[in-house]
């Protein structure tokens, strides 16, 4: 309505625009007409001439747009993020994982035994894709433990190994569990089983290695720090110039060493003589070295260990489908070429093995 000093009324915006779109005499204007021909407004010769009144009309249809725009854009994003979440909990099977499943049932069929693959790979697990590391922990070892514990007493188990270690309880209990059972107890080492693995793989009765493959020391760690470089603190300064937080590590230290070396002792007394068990747990517990020194085929064989390098080709098929993380283009590129002994279920041919000298005691 137009109000007394000829402005336009508050409560009827729209019948200057029936105006400006030029509705016909005697046809009624309705906001449908407005909105269907409202494109004339945007039409620049037509845009200039507008009444100012027209003009913030226009401006505040236009700011709606985008308010609008700006609503649907959030609702979006907040429907992609709970899709994305949501996507683990109900979608479809994980293909990699029966891919997995079925490389190990052949394997398992294959060996008449238990396959169990215990692999640590530092995976993308968040929707994010950022990089989880994974290590020996309590829910390994009671997935382990109730594995072993639903197979007969007389099946062989197969364990493939791919782990950089970690806590030294979930190690020990699946190491306890494969000393205690009756049947053949096989490890397979694909690549490296370091620290709680090595622990685990002493247990078995035989140790199949790649040619390439490590085992690593088993020292007990106090935080990030080797139980024996914190006991080497009491050796090189007087008790009154330790700390008192240094001397309670130094004593968890010699008890963590102490308890390590003697179980070691009591798993390989399945196969070893008791003081040459001890002897073995002594070297491979009391911090010689490095945590991250390799202990290849040929130093495990001086060390006595019973390790083979007889691996079967579906270990690595195995272990192509635990991708590392971010692994969007390779750093390493080669074209695979299956030669001789390398079809599909074949061993790796053996390589012979060059005695190496005993290591000092």
């Amino acid at each position: 309505m137009v109000s007394a000093e000829g402005g336009i009324s508050f409560h009827a915006p729209h019948l200057l625009l029936c105006e400006t779109i030029k509705i016909p005499p005697g046809q009624f204007c309705s906001l449908s007409h407005i909105r269907r021909d409202f494109r004339t407004l945007f039409w620049p010769p037509f845009h200039a001439a507008l009444p100012l009144h027209t003009m913030d009309i226009q401006r505040q249809y236009g700011m709606g747009i985008w308010f609008h725009l700006a609503q649907t854009a959030r609702l979006i994003f907040w429907l992609l993020l709970i899709g994305l979440l949501l996507l683990p909990v109900f979608g479809g099977g994980d293909t990699t994982q029966k891919k997995r499943d079925m490389l190990l049932d052949q394997f398992q069929s294959e060996r008449k035994s238990r396959a169990i693959a215990l692999i640590h790979r530092q995976e993308s697990r968040s929707i994010l894709g950022v990089p989880v590391s994974s290590y020996i922990n309590i829910e390994d070892s009671e997935a382990v433990l109730r594995a072993i514990r639903l197979t007969p007493d007389d099946q062989p188990i197969d364990l493939i190994l791919h782990t950089p270690g970690g806590l030294v309880l979930a190690a020990e209990q699946i190491a306890k569990a494969l000393v205690e059972h009756k049947g053949k107890v096989t490890v397979f080492i694909p690549h490296y089983a370091m620290s709680g693995g090595t622990l685990i793989a002493l247990a078995a009765d035989e140790v199949v290695m790649d040619r390439n493959a490590v085992l690593g020391p088993v020292d007990p760690q106090i935080g990030e720090v080797a139980a024996a470089s914190i006991l080497q603190v009491l050796k090189l300064k007087k008790p009154e110039h330790i700390s008192d937080e240094t001397l309670m590590l130094a004593d968890m230290a010699a008890k963590a060493r102490v308890q390590v070396a003697s179980f070691i002792a009591d798993i390989l007394t399945k196969r070893l003589p008791r003081k040459n068990a001890e002897e073995l747990a002594v070297i491979l517990s009391e911090g010689r070295w490095t945590h991250d020194f390799p202990i290849s085929v040929q130093f495990a064989q001086q060390l006595g260990l019973p390790v083979t390098i007889q691996m079967p080709r579906i270990v690595y098929e195995l272990m192509d489908l635990y991708p590392q993380a971010n692994a969007r283009r390779p750093s390493v590129v080669y074209v695979p070429i299956r030669g001789l002994g390398e079809r599909k279920g074949e061993p790796v041919a053996p390589i012979p093995v060059t005695p190496a000298p005993k290591p000092a005691k």
